[in-house]
């Protein structure tokens, strides 16, 4: 009688060396082409001879990249892969806007990865009308997913008259976005110097300031037990004593905070 095939415990490994090694040859392929590109021109290169200088067959290339514009850009997909990873694993009681600051930060950190390579892949789309299409048809695509995540949390069956949350949610997408771009544009035009995550910091402050909570009508009131568990204010004398979990946002502890002082 045949014996079943148990899964091998080492597949998941595999997998993911795999997955490593795709990347490694995307990344090569990329700095081939930004290698030719600087020094033939965008026009002028091949994609023959970005295979060639990668040292594999024309076929390798596009097995990767559909086309040579798109070898510049070899982290994207996985970086939009993390950043659904964020959106998805976000605690519930966490605003929905801190949420997706902490998504986009996935695209900042892969282009802080390599500061230099980031500046010289600026430059170039820059001058090439065809590569910054593409880069724009990136930034598209990060949007798209964070403002289908702020719907998301947007109740349609308790919509009620005079109720903005589906619009609040699309322009709050475009502002983290934008503030990203914003941050990331300046950065690299003073040739990738300083905390680039401090500086987003900073501009997301001024977007979760703008847009504060007024979307998500579906999320827990201020009164709900799921929010009393991320932050409880208690008056004892003079002193406030607040008590947090430790992935509470500090927006909502400072709202609890707030809210007993009003209590006063």
């Amino acid at each position: 009688m045949p014996q079943s095939v148990k899964p091998s415990r080492s597949a998941a490994p595999r997998t993911s060396a795999a997955a490593t090694q795709r990347l490694k040859m995307r990344r090569e392929l990329a700095a081939a082409a930004m290698e030719l590109f600087a020094t033939k021109g965008y026009e002028a290169t091949t994609v023959d001879e970005i295979a060639a200088t990668a040292g594999v067959a024309r076929r390798t290339f596009f097995r990767h990249f559909r086309s040579k514009e798109e070898a510049i850009f070899p982290d994207h997909d996985e970086t939009l892969v993390r950043a659904q990873a964020v959106l998805e694993a976000a605690p519930a009681h966490e605003n929905p806007l801190d949420t997706v600051c902490r998504g986009i930060k996935e695209v900042i950190r892969m282009y802080a990865a390599s500061p230099r390579g980031s500046v010289e892949r600026y430059k170039l789309t820059r001058d090439v009308p065809a590569l910054r299409e593409r880069e724009i048809a990136s930034v598209a695509r990060y949007e798209r997913l964070f403002t289908r995540y702020l719907l998301g949390h947007f109740d349609e069956s308790a919509h009620r008259d005079g109720d903005d949350d589906p619009l609040l949610a699309e322009v709050a997408a475009s502002a983290v976005v934008s503030a990203h771009n914003h941050v990331l544009r300046r950065w690299l035009r003073g040739g990738a110097v300083g905390d680039v995550e401090a500086q987003l910091d900073h501009a997301f402050a001024i977007v979760r300031k703008t847009f504060g909570t007024g979307f998500g009508a579906n999320r827990p009131a201020a009164g709900d037990a799921e929010r009393e568990g991320a932050a409880e204010t208690e008056r004892r004398g003079e002193v406030l004593v607040t008590v947090a979990r430790v992935d509470a946002p500090l927006s909502e502890i400072m709202r609890t905070i707030e809210s007993a002082l009003q209590g006063d």
